[in-house]
């Protein structure tokens, strides 16, 4: 992993893990009797939940809590680890809350978004940002996330992930702070290659709006002026197994021309 050890583990913490983790398995027969094809999970819930009685899961959408709760069970059973959750979904009304109070301390609503953002663009409120502790666990769900579609976002906060389904297990370029812009899941072989499979181009747009797309496109007469990207004059070649951008101003110039790079956003442009 790319960041420093910056806070080493603390004694305490290990302790915690050891008795958190003896505590799951004196569970495991209670467990066993309540939910046979989950045993595991469900006395690791347990166990977390007499370690870290004031979270409060409440809110989480289902995708972001299931892929929480796998992955904390996995770090605790096979590498005796705790992930505890400081905070998920938040009320946009606290979100505010929070957004105003970083303002006035921080002197600036552009301050303010180093480290808090406004309701309309927190994920918190939306129920897929977890906020996680300690720091040893929030370092084990950096490097296993990916396995469960959650992601560390900032370099400035260790403990903020994200549950990100639409990366497909390519994490996204981590941004320095919550207001520095949005994280696209782009994997870097992309923006190199002349062409594009349709499963990395599922990663940024649904396969709906390539259907609109092949719309759209069939809808257009030759006459129509050409999409544009910037000045450029391009056509979208879209078949079964991929998308390609191609510098044309007719569709029987498409084989003479070169691909350009596919744009993160499939937008028609007149």
């Amino acid at each position: 992993m790319r960041e420093p050890r910056t806070i080493p583990s603390r004694p305490r913490d290990r302790l915690f893990a050891a008795v958190t983790l003896v505590l799951a398995v004196l569970l495991l027969p209670a467990a066993f009797v309540r939910r046979p094809g989950r045993a595991r999970e469900l006395a690791c819930r347990w166990a977390l939940r007499l370690r870290f009685p004031a979270e409060n899961l409440t809110g989480l959408t289902d995708g972001a809590l299931a892929a929480f709760t796998a992955a904390r069970t996995e770090a605790l059973w096979r590498h005796r680890q705790l992930i505890g959750l400081t905070s998920g979904y938040r009320e946009p009304l606290i979100q505010q809350r929070m957004f105003d109070e970083e303002v006035r301390r921080s002197g600036s609503p552009a301050a303010a978004r180093m480290l808090v953002l406004p309701p309309a663009e927190s994920n918190h409120v939306k129920g897929i940002a977890l906020d996680v502790r300690p720091h040893e666990g929030a370092r084990w769900l950096e490097e296993h996330g990916a396995r469960y579609d959650l992601y560390r976002m900032y370099e400035n906060e260790w403990w903020h992930f994200e549950y990100r389904p639409d990366c497909g297990g390519t994490p996204p370029r981590r941004r320095p702070h919550p207001g520095a812009g949005y994280a696209w899941c782009w994997p870097d072989h992309v923006s190199s290659g002349r062409q594009v499979p349709i499963a990395s181009v599922t990663k940024v747009m649904t396969a709906t709006a390539a259907k609109l797309a092949r719309q759209a496109m069939s809808s257009r007469s030759k006459s129509d002026p050409p999409w544009k990207i910037g000045s450029v004059p391009v056509l979208a070649l879209i078949t079964e197994k991929s998308v390609t951008w191609t510098r044309s101003t007719r569709p029987a110039a498409i084989s003479a021309r070169s691909s350009v790079r596919l744009p993160y956003e499939l937008q028609q442009f007149t």
